[in-house]
Parts: C-alpha cells; structure tokens; sequence
C-alpha cells in the first residue's frame, strides 16, 4: 500500500511532492515550515513562530490519517541558522511527548518561501 495523504488543515504542496505517503505502518510526512494554511503565507514573528506553524501543520497532516505527535518516531529540523536550535528545542518539546522521536538537526542554506524553520517526520502506526 502507497497512498497520498491530503488535507485541506495544512497548506497545499509548493512542488511536485504529497504532504505525506501512507504505507500502511509508516506515514513518511513531507517537510512542514510555517505556511498559514488559510493564507498560504508564512507566519509573522520569526523562527519560534514559524515552528510553532510547522509543528501544526504536521499536526494536522498526521489527523488525516489518525495518527498524533505521540506517533512521530523520528524527525529532521531544517533551520537557516543554528543560533535558533535552543529555543526551537523548547518549542519542539512543548509539543511533542516523551519519549521524544529521534532527531537530526541540521543548517541549510535556504528554505522555501524564506522560512527560517522545517520540520520533517516519520510516523508509526502502533
């Protein structure tokens, strides 16, 4: 089983990719940065305001197929700079439960539609 997730609760693709694949037991959700839905646009009030968008966004992606945070087995934050990783880690573990997923966090260059923020995940179903 291979199936596109869709929902209308995070925005839309801004490229040829699904907001999340199910296959079944994993849910391999696409990057989320901090795009209002409603708007389509980025979210005012920088990085720890961005993640807590994304953080929705992925929330909501993981609903539209029943699944929560408490699901998510491992995730990558992509930041423009490292200087936001501590209190974007604050952010992080105010949303996600114990035992926390597994993470890399790493420093890129740019993301799309100039977030300072993007949150990748892996999700299992139990």
């Amino acid at each position: 089983m291979r199936r596109a997730v869709e929902t209308d609760q995070a925005p839309r693709p801004i490229g040829p990719y699904s907001q999340a694949i199910d296959t079944g037991n994993l849910v391999f959700c696409a990057g989320q940065i901090g795009l209002d839905p409603a708007t389509g646009k980025l979210v005012e009030g920088g990085a720890t305001a961005e993640a807590e968008q994304a953080i929705r966004n992925l929330t909501a992606v993981l609903a539209a197929v029943g699944l929560t945070l408490a699901d998510v087995v491992k995730t990558t934050l992509f930041l423009v700079d490292l200087k936001d990783g501590p209190e974007l880690s604050a952010t992080y573990g105010a949303h996600f439960p114990q035992p926390y997923p597994a993470r890399s966090t790493v420093q890129v260059a740019a993301l799309p539609a100039g977030a300072r923020v993007e949150v990748e995940a892996i999700a299992v179903r139990r």
